[in-house]
């Protein structure tokens, strides 16, 4: 458990940078909001699951813990886009914060509260507690290290970023489900939650359905769209996450939207002799 969980929320905060990009931009503020409120959502897991432990056996714990942080994570895509439907778009830090907030920090939190309690059954007796610790603490970490590589190396290139979320949610939830099931059969009766939990679920994946999307191709790297450009009728902008790369005019192919293209367009037509092959350069480079 403390493997999977700690994998979990580095899925989490990985999948969470493509995941408000297209809004915000990848940026330092952006890496930065995600990085910071990740860790804050340890830390507050962390304090608040060994609290837990200490006040209630962890054995009925975990398993709607997991249910709940799988919950959680299939509510995450719906609620980033219907938060930024009705938040006018600003790249700022205060933007990021607060979607980087609405992306990572409720999961993450819950996810984080489950490594303590493992450590709380773990521990037979005080002589052992720093083995017991540690060997949790090493685990946790390769979990986590597991997770970074397979998600940035391999799960982002083969899947959209709401699939690899509602995999890992229903992963969570499933492994959730058969710890309550085992508990219920040692006779230890799992903590409330579990059907809040299982209707949030329900809830988030049929706001997901509706749930306006912001790319039109989820590249490797990107968020691509191709949008109209208002003031020409052919005109078509390519926008990877809120940057414009590239522009074509379908009726008039010549024209040349960006600044530095026509720049090149000028040097091309001055360094080589002016035929028909380059007119279009030189007509286009004039505006």
């Amino acid at each position: 458990m403390t493997f999977g969980s700690s994998a979990a929320v580095l899925v989490l905060e990985i999948t969470a940078l493509r995941l408000i990009a297209p809004y915000v931009g990848i940026t330092l503020e952006t890496n930065t909001a995600v990085i910071g409120l990740a860790l804050a959502a340890i830390a507050f897991g962390a304090w608040a699951g060994g609290a837990s432990a200490d006040r209630t056996s962890p054995r009925g714990l975990i398993g709607p813990l997991l249910v709940l942080g799988g919950a959680l994570t299939l509510t995450i895509s719906p609620a980033i886009r219907w938060v930024t439907a009705f938040t006018p778009p600003e790249q700022s830090a205060s933007m990021a914060i607060l979607l980087a907030a609405v992306t990572v920090f409720a999961p993450a939190a819950v996810l984080s509260a489950i490594p303590p309690m493992v450590v709380k059954l773990q521990l037979g007796a005080l002589t052992e507690t720093g083995s017991v610790v540690g060997r949790l603490s090493a685990i946790g970490t390769l979990g986590a290290i597991a997770a970074t590589f397979v998600t940035g190396f391999v799960l982002v290139a083969l899947l959209r970023t709401s699939v690899i979320l509602l995999a890992t949610g229903l992963v969570l939830m499933a492994a959730g489900f058969a710890l309550v099931v085992t508990a219920r059969r040692g006779g230890v009766e799992p903590g409330v939650g579990t059907a809040g939990a299982l209707t949030v679920a329900i809830v988030g994946a049929g706001l997901g359905l509706i749930a306006p999307d912001p790319c039109q191709v989820e590249t490797r790297y990107h968020c691509a769209s191709v949008v109209a450009d208002p003031d020409r009728e052919g005109g078509r902008t390519l926008v990877l996450d809120t940057l414009r790369h590239s522009y074509v005019d379908l009726d008039d192919p010549a024209y040349l939207e960006f600044a530095y293209v026509r720049t090149l367009a000028g040097a091309l037509d001055t360094w080589r002799p002016r035929t028909s092959a380059s007119t279009c350069c030189t007509s286009a480079a004039a505006r």
